[in-house]
Parts: structure tokens; sequence; C-alpha cells
């Protein structure tokens, strides 16, 4: 995959709002709801222009029998990808334009964890900054080692989402 992480761009707002429609052409009856979520969600933050959406399902079991209508609209179908009771999909291959995480309505702990690191990431745009500023240098230094990118990112997300499950931020 090709790192680049750009400054935030107004249009990514309608980027999601456009797939959040597609999908929501097929997956009416499965869909409780749909979020913008990572850093393309948030105002002013540097990101990789990669549209993360986050859907919560009535059954995530249910969401395997969607594939094709995903990939009609250009998703690789991934299935768990490492996290257990997701699912997950992702457009664009090596150039990523939009990634899915898929959850079960009730799993509360992975749909928080994402919504509050956004949140809070809203909410204080030094920290904000901060983050962007990481994120930049992570991908100048991997540009095409995700992993290790990731891992660079790491910390900060851990010690966040630590803060935030705390009580504190």
């Amino acid at each position: 995959m090709n790192i680049r992480v750009v400054d935030y761009n107004q249009n990514w707002k309608s980027e999601y709002k456009k797939e959040e429609l597609s999908i929501k052409t097929f997956l009416q009856k499965e869909l409780v709801n749909s979020f913008h979520i990572g850093s393309t969600s948030v105002p002013g933050l540097k990101a990789k222009p990669i549209i993360d959406i986050l859907l919560v399902v009535k059954d995530i079991s249910e969401l395997d029998t969607y594939s094709t209508q995903f990939e009609n609209l250009g998703y690789e179908v991934m299935g768990e990808f490492g996290i257990e009771e997701r699912r997950y999909f992702r457009k664009g291959g090596d150039n990523r334009t939009h990634q899915i995480h898929a959850f079960q309505y009730d799993n509360i702990q992975e749909i928080e964890r994402h919504l509050l690191f956004r949140d809070y990431l809203r909410q204080n745009p030094e920290i904000s900054k901060e983050y962007g500023e990481l994120k930049s240098k992570l991908a100048d230094k991997y540009p095409t080692d995700i992993d290790s990118y990731g891992d660079g990112k790491d910390d900060f997300v851990k010690k966040t989402e630590k803060k935030l499950s705390n009580g504190i931020g």
C-alpha cells in the first residue's frame, strides 16, 4: 500500500455521504447506523485520504450474505481481518480510497472505541494537530510499509484510548 498523508480535504465529508448512500441502497434492512470515522472525519486533521466508515448492523454474520453487493461497489471482502466479530471491506487496492469496519449493534466496546477517539480529536484541536504531525512523519519514513506506519501510531492511539476509557480527556 502506498502511504500518503495530506492536509484535510473539505470533500471528505461529502465522499462519505455518497458512499453511505450507496451502501444503504442494499443494506437498509440490516443496517442500524453508519458513521464517518477515522482521520478524514476530523476537520483540520491531516490524514491518509481514505474514507473510514463504521457500520453498525443487526447481525454481523448476516452481513456475509451481502458480499456480492459490496464487491459490486468495488470493495474487497476481507472477513474479520484480525478483529473478532468484525467485518472489514476495503476499496482501491494499493491506493485505497475507502474502508469499512462493521460490527454488530451489541459490540459496544468496538463501536465506542472508534467513536470516542474520533470525537476526542474533534474536540481537541491541539491533540489532533499533534496526531497529524506524527502521521506525516511516519508516512515520510515508511511510504510503502503500512505495518511500520501503523506501529508508529499505535502508542499514541492506545494512550489516547486508555485516557478515554478511564474517563479522562
